[in-house]
């Protein structure tokens, strides 16, 4: 199982527990304070990783207002990441892309806003959406591309991850 596959366990545990959304999902992994800073592989922050995950999926949803998945993808193609962005959808592997290019993808004060809402600096949320969003995108499209008409809402991006954990 990897990172990410550990990650999602752990929030959708989290969701049965607490039987709210996304939101409450966040809320109760952070206890309404900074993340923990326990370290995973490569010296990952993995509350860090925890917090974002939710925080991601909402970005992917259909009804953001980032576009969901196609508008994620619009935004790292227009900031000159076209290429590690499909690397995401397709079936080879994922081309990492920088905090920088995170930065200049999703703008610097989505990222901002994204590091208050967890309690973190700038450069720790962006950090954490590069190592994190590649491989949600990756499992979100198993088959090597985005599905017509998007992955859905908050709630059914949640689903196609359980099912996929066998949860």
């Amino acid at each position: 199982m990897g990172l990410l596959d550990s990650v999602i366990g752990s929030v959708l545990a989290g969701q049965n527990q607490q039987g709210g959304g996304l939101g409450n999902v966040l809320g109760g992994l952070l206890g309404g304070q900074q993340a923990p800073q326990q370290q995973g592989p490569g010296g990952l922050n993995m509350g860090l990783v925890a917090a974002l995950a939710p925080v991601l999926m909402g970005m992917l949803a259909n009804n953001s207002q980032h576009g969901g998945l196609g508008g994620l993808l619009d935004q790292f193609t227009r900031a000159g990441a076209g290429d590690a962005a499909q690397s995401w959808v397709g079936t080879g592997a994922n081309q990492p892309v920088s905090p920088e290019v995170v930065t200049q993808a999703l703008g610097p004060n989505v990222i901002g806003d994204i590091a208050a809402k967890l309690g973190v600096g700038h450069a720790d949320a962006a950090g954490g959406i590069a190592q994190i969003l590649p491989e949600l995108i990756d499992k979100l499209t198993p088959h090597g591309q985005a599905p017509q008409g998007g992955l859905g809402s908050e709630g059914d991006i949640v689903g196609m991850l359980g099912k996929m954990l066998g949860r």
